[in-house]
This record gives C-alpha cells, sequence and structure tokens, in this order.
C-alpha cells in the first residue's frame, strides 16, 4: 500500500495505472508485501531509464490555485496541514 509513497519519494510519478503495473512486476502474490530484492533492480530501471517524468510545473501550480480559496497568491501553513492531513 506504500509502494505510491515510496515511487514518488523517488522523484517518479507514474499515474496510477503505471503504478499498479510496477507493481505486478515487483510483488510476487498479492499479499501487500514487496521483497527488497526484487523491487531494487525494477526501481533502478525506472529512475535511469526516466520512465515517469515529474509533474508539470503549471499542473503543480494550477493545485495550488485551487487550494487558494482566498485568491490570495499563498496557502498559509494552518490550511496547508490542514489539506495535507484531513482532507
Amino acid at each position: 500500500r506504500d509502494i505510491g509513497c515510496i515511487v514518488r519519494s523517488l522523484g517518479c510519478f507514474p499515474s496510477e495505472a503505471e503504478l499498479n503495473e510496477l507493481l505486478a512486476k515487483v510483488e510476487e502474490e498479492p499479499t501487500g508485501f514487496i521483497h527488497l530484492e526484487k523491487f531494487l533492480p525494477v526501481m533502478t530501471k525506472v529512475l535511469l531509464d526516466k520512465s515517469y517524468w515529474p509533474i508539470p510545473e503549471d499542473v503543480l501550480l494550477h493545485a495550488f490555485e485551487a487550494l487558494d480559496k482566498n485568491k490570495c497568491g499563498y496557502i498559509t501553513k494552518e490550511d496547508l496541514v490542514k489539506y495535507l492531513t484531513e482532507e
């Protein structure tokens, strides 16, 4: 269940379909566990091949603009914490 977070923390942003394909390559059986020995070579290839492009800057900007309900050009720390933890 944490594979998406792990992959994204490495700077890769696959779609859900791509993430499921990656999971199919590394998961031995649908137990929810992945062996590091199987994950490392697959993820190394993904990183070296730059298989998943980062999220474009304009998409990120649009996401933050959507969160800026007051249209003031920024999001407060409190609002960001709320969005990340509650919503």
